[in-house]
C-alpha cells in the first residue's frame, strides 16, 4: 500500500481573522483526514520554519487569512524551502492581497471596477485631510465604500453617505491597515464567483449571492449563522450570471492565481459586473460562500481537499 501523502494545514495566525483561520484550518484537516492522508494542524510560531525543515511534510495547506496568510511572505519562504503548498503562488498572492494593485491589473484586462483612490496615511496627514476628504467627497461622490487596501472579511469596512461619516470611516480603516481604498459604491446584486482548478484548469463553480440581513456584509455577517441569506444559484438573468463567470476567470487569471479562489462583485441594474477584490486563501467555514457553490455544483467538499492537495504534491 502507498505512504498516505502527510498534509501540515497551518491555521491560526496573528490576523485579526485568527478565529475564522481556525475554524476553517479544523474542517480542512478533518476531510483530509477522513480521507486518509496523515495530517497535522499546526499554529504558526517561531518554530515553525525548524519544524517543516525537520519533518519536510509532503503538502503544506496556509488555511491561513490576513497579512500572516495573505502578503505572500509565508509562501516565499515555502518555495525557498522547496515545499509544495496549496494556493497561488508568492508573487501572485502579493499582487491579490493589495487591492488596488489588484483592482489595476484586472481593469487593464478589460473587468470593470469601481473609480477609486488609494490613500496612504502619511500623505493623508501631510496633505490636510479636510482638504483630501473634500477633493475626493467632490471627485468620486456619494455613497462610498472605504477598506482597508489590504486585509479581509470586510473587517475596517464602512459604507458611507456622508462627509462627516467619511472622516470617521478612514479613521476606522486606518486602524487596520496604513492604506486605504476609498471606493465608489456600486448599487447592485453583491456575488461571489468561486473558482478551483484540480488540475483541469481553472473552472468557476455556481455564484453565489449574498443578502445581509444589516444590508451590508460586514464581518459578523459572514460568519454568524442567520445574520445572511445565500443563495445560489442567485436571483440574477443567466446572461448576467455567464458574464460574471467570465469576468471571475479572467481576473483569476490576469492576476496569475492558482488552486483556488474566490472573485466577488457587484452586479448593477444593467447587468454589469464590477470587480471588488479576489481572495487567494477564501474562508471554508460552514458558512463560506465557496462551500455552498461546491455543494451547488454537486461536489463533495473533502473530495476536492484531496484533490487540491494531490496537484499541489505533484509540485514538489
Amino acid at each position: 500500500m502507498a505512504k498516505a501523502l502527510s498534509v501540515l494545514v497551518l491555521a491560526g495566525g496573528i490576523s485579526h481573522e485568527r478565529d475564522i483561520s481556525l475554524r476553517s484550518g479544523r474542517l480542512v484537516a478533518d476531510g483530509l483526514q477522513a480521507h486518509g492522508l496523515a495530517v497535522d494542524l499546526a499554529d504558526p510560531d517561531a518554530g515553525l520554519l525548524e519544524r517543516m525543515e525537520s519533518t519536510r511534510p509532503d503538502v503544506v495547506w496556509p488555511v491561513l487569512h490576513g497579512a500572516s496568510g495573505e502578503d505572500g511572505t509565508l509562501r516565499s519562504l515555502l518555495q525557498m524551502m522547496n515545499l509544495p503548498y496549496v494556493g497561488s503562488t508568492a508573487e501572485a498572492t502579493r499582487l491579490a492581497w493589495d487591492k488596488p494593485s489588484a483592482k489595476t491589473l484586472v481593469e487593464r484586462a478589460g473587468v470593470k471596477t469601481p473609480e477609486s483612490i488609494g490613500l496612504s496615511r502619511d500623505a493623508f496627514r501631510e496633505l490636510g485631510a479636510e482638504s483630501v476628504l473634500d477633493l475626493v467627497a467632490d471627485t468620486i461622490g456619494f455613497p462610498l465604500v472605504t477598506k482597508p487596501a489590504r486585509g479581509g472579511s470586510a473587517q475596517g469596512v464602512s459604507w458611507v453617505n456622508g462627509k462627516e461619516e467619511l472622516r470617521r470611516a478612514m479613521v476606522h480603516a486606518f486602524t487596520y491597515s496604513d492604506d486605504v481604498l476609498v471606493e465608489r459604491q456600486i448599487l447592485g446584486t453583491e456575488i461571489c464567483v468561486g473558482i478551483i482548478d484540480t488540475g483541469d484548469g481553472p473552472q468557476t463553480l455556481p455564484a453565489v449571492e449574498i443578502e445581509p440581513k444589516t444590508g451590508h456584509y460586514t464581518f459578523e455577517a459572514r460568519y454568524t449563522a442567520g445574520e445572511t441569506r445565500f443563495y445560489s444559484p442567485p436571483r440574477r438573468d443567466e446572461k448576467s450570471l455567464a458574464h460574471a463567470a467570465a469576468q471571475a476567470l479572467v481576473s483569476h487569471e490576469t492576476i496569475g492565481l492558482r488552486d483556488l479562489s474566490r472573485i466577488d462583485f457587484i452586479v448593477d441594474d444593467d447587468g454589469e459586473c464590477w470587480f471588488l477584490e479576489a481572495s487567494v486563501m477564501p474562508g471554508l467555514t460552514e458558512t463560506s460562500t465557496v462551500a455552498l457553490a461546491l455543494d451547488q455544483a454537486g461536489y463533495e467538499v473533502t473530495d476536492i481537499y484531496r484533490a487540491l492537495v494531490e496537484r499541489a504534491a505533484t509540485r514538489g
